[in-house]
């Protein structure tokens, strides 16, 4: 045949009979396909395999085992159409391939070198588009002859002996390129078994490299890859060949799966199984049970856990504003209070998690980086934690132990849901939409009710404002209590089984996979009205120091009342958020907020007390001691204030010797006064 090209050898039939069954097979399935493909200027065509496996089983097959020269195959057969004569190289690419030929990432191995296969991952690196040459023609300047060097290998190829017998220094006259890229991917959280996740790199050319195929395959995303297995030379140092290989997938289709329902597969027994357990009253309290079994007390964090782990429901507005559903939870307290355990028992259950600890995290292993890329050469661009768990969950221990530099990077990450990276010569954002759960522990050691949170943990109050949820874990003893939890543990060690789950473990991750999937409920006018009137209750009753009122709650918890009012009813597989889960939500903000929000010298709540800005008590205070410094200025004539006599003027209006000390300092370090001399201060 005139089209025949010598590089595409049979497999089983002839190569004339696979280019004529390939052409009797677009022309009955796809020809009206491909001459609109053709029109809008695609130099490619997509064909799902099961209607190839259909139409001729014995060409399917040989497919899968010698894909390289098939595929060249039906790329002849499209020629033979009446293709305009711009369309010189037409690539076909297929899809749908059976589970046969699936093949985890840590299971590639030598057997499946250029067999057709597929796999699934998370992309972590990715690097620059970059040509790359497929072939060079070169002359010989003895007797002309023309010589081809296909380009295969790392290293550009050279003829090294021509047929007129001249060796060396040829002259190159031309080379075909195409574009390439590189990407690592690695095996989904979800199907870690154990111990690190395994990596591969993959080759990426033509029409894939494209923008709009670029954006399937950002770090972080979720892609199904198909390809097949070709090893690739390691070059040593000295600049010979090593022994060994390494195993890359060319590709041939890429498609992402983070937008589809395929992460967990959920059967109709264990379908039916999860309604059951969503139309019982206490859906929330049993769930909550069954979070950690082993781990006593803590009914409030659990349930707050099980919320967490429904999420609310994502919105993007219309003007481009999006609002998150995913909610952010924060433990902090004593040690030995189970913190660890309960993040642990989250990773085991969650759909998507990635687990963590502050102590070896940086901001380029949290959220993304750019790296030297060992594969093409370069920079690439590598996704961190919370980016490889987008859409799912990113757990962070010892959260307190990250460097300053490194938790700034949390911020954008945690509230807009993205990481934007500019660095070398690259500029991109990824998407971060990632539910974190952390835990810190107390600077001194143990949680003190009495201080502000934000003293207490070595996190900044920006930062600590991004969660929804803080829980302060207190070890305070009590006889009652610690006999109930001695026994508990004791009985545990006595009987392991004792605290047993009666939901098993991979029921509970596929019930709050299905959740977050499937179930996206719409507020209802009662839950509207009970979270306005919470809202709006709160917010008056801030009591007033002077002309100084306290601040109770800000739109930021109503936003996250929103999300726990979503998730309550997420968890009851409901479309309509009630009133009953809007009073849930707020049965949980006002726990939280009466345990790290309440100002210990007024008893209101006092938002700021979480912010790091002032209270309103102490704003109050403040106000009182510029008030005395002016009047005993007055009083004295002088300038210059003894301390002694703002401290005694202070405590006949109820303010202690040591605020007055504390709020002199705030003052100084503010600008306000200044010392002239030891005991005496001056304003400003």
């Amino acid at each position: 045949m005139r089209h025949l090209n010598p590089f595409v050898r049979g497999v089983g039939m002839e190569v004339e009979e696979q280019i004529r069954i390939f052409r009797e097979f677009l022309e009955q399935n796809y020809y009206p396909q491909l001459l609109e493909g053709v029109r809008k200027g695609q130099k490619f065509f997509v064909i799902d395999f099961t209607e190839l496996l259909r139409f001729n089983p014995e060409l399917a097959e040989e497919t899968l085992e010698a894909p390289t020269e098939l595929l060249k195959a039906a790329e002849l057969a499209v020629k033979e159409f009446d293709l305009p004569a711009t369309i010189d190289k037409f690539t076909v690419r297929l899809r749908n391939l059976p589970l046969t030929q699936r093949v985890q990432i840590n299971e590639i191995r030598s057997k499946h070198l250029n067999k057709f296969i597929w796999t699934e991952g998370i992309v972590r690196q990715k690097s620059d588009v970059r040509p790359h040459v497929t072939a060079s023609r070169f002359e010989c300047l003895a007797c002309g002859a023309i010589i081809t060097i296909f380009q295969s290998d790392k290293r550009y190829r050279q003829p090294t002996l021509c047929s007129c017998g001249r060796e060396r220094k040829f002259k190159e006259i031309s080379k075909e390129l195409i574009d390439g890229q590189g990407l690592t991917l690695e095996e989904a959280p979800d199907e870690l078994e154990s111990g690190q996740p395994k990596r591969i790199n993959v080759f990426l050319k033509d029409d894939l490299v494209s923008p709009i195929s670029e954006r399937r395959c950002s770090p972080g995303s979720r892609i199904r890859l198909y390809g097949w297995v070709v090893e690739v030379p390691v070059i040593l140092q000295k600049g010979g060949q090593a022994t060994k290989f390494d195993l890359i997938i060319e590709a041939n289709y890429v498609e992402p799966t983070q937008e589809e329902d395929v992460d967990i597969q959920i059967s109709e027994e264990e379908l039916v199984k999860i309604k059951e357990i969503a139309a019982q009253p206490d859906v929330i309290s049993r769930l909550a049970h069954n979070i950690a079994p082993s781990i006593y007390g803590h009914d409030k964090i659990k349930e707050a856990l099980v919320l967490q782990l429904a999420g609310g429901c994502r919105k993007v507005r219309p003007d481009g504003i999006t609002t998150r559903g995913d909610m952010h939870l924060l433990l902090v307290g004593d040690p030995g209070a189970a913190k660890s355990q309960l993040l642990k028992r989250i990773y085991k259950i969650a759909p998507r998690a990635r687990f963590t600890s502050g102590k070896g995290a940086t901001a380029a292993g949290i959220t993304a980086s750019v790296v030297k890329d060992e594969f093409l050469g370069g920079w690439s661009l590598e996704a961190g934690t919370l980016v490889l768990a987008n859409r799912g969950f990113g757990i962070i221990d010892e959260m307190d132990k990250m460097g300053k530099e490194d938790r700034s990077a949390l911020h954008e990450a945690m509230e807009q849901q993205q990481v934007s990276i500019s660095k070398a010569n690259i500029q991109a954002t990824l998407r971060c939409e990632t539910t974190v759960i952390a835990a810190a522990n107390p600077k001194l050691g143990r949680f003190d009710p009495y201080e502000d949170i934000y003293r207490q943990i070595d996190l900044p109050p920006t930062l600590i404002n991004r969660f929804d949820l803080i829980f302060p874990i207190m070890d305070r003893p009590s006889r009652e209590r610690d006999e109930e939890m001695a026994s508990f543990i004791l009985k545990l060690h006595q009987n392991p089984a004792a605290a047993s789950s009666d939901i098993p473990s991979d029921l509970l991750k596929k019930y709050f996979s299905y959740v977050r999937q499937k179930i996206h409920p719409v507020m209802s006018d009662e839950a509207i009205e009970e979270l306005k009137q919470y809202y709006v209750s709160m917010r008056s009753s801030g009591i007033t120091e002077g002309e100084i009122s306290t601040i109770p709650i800000t739109a930021r918890q109503l936003e996250a009342l929103v999300r726990l009012s979503e998730a309550a009813a997420k968890v009851r597989l409901s479309k309509t958020v009630s009133r009953t889960d809007a009073q849930k939500a707020i049965e949980m903000i006002d726990y939280c907020l009466n345990q790290i929000a309440k100002d210990v010298k007024t008893g209101k709540i006092d938002i700021d007390r979480l912010s790091g800005a002032v209270p309103a008590s102490q704003r109050s205070s403040i106000a009182i001691i510029k008030e005395i410094i002016i009047a005993l200025e007055e009083q004295t004539g002088s300038k210059v204030v003894a301390v002694e006599n703002i401290v005694e003027a202070a405590r006949e209006k109820n303010v202690k010797e040591g605020e007055v000390t504390d709020i002199l300092e705030k003052l100084r370090r503010s600008g306000d006064i200044f010392e002239p001399k030891r005991g005496f201060v001056q304003k400003l």
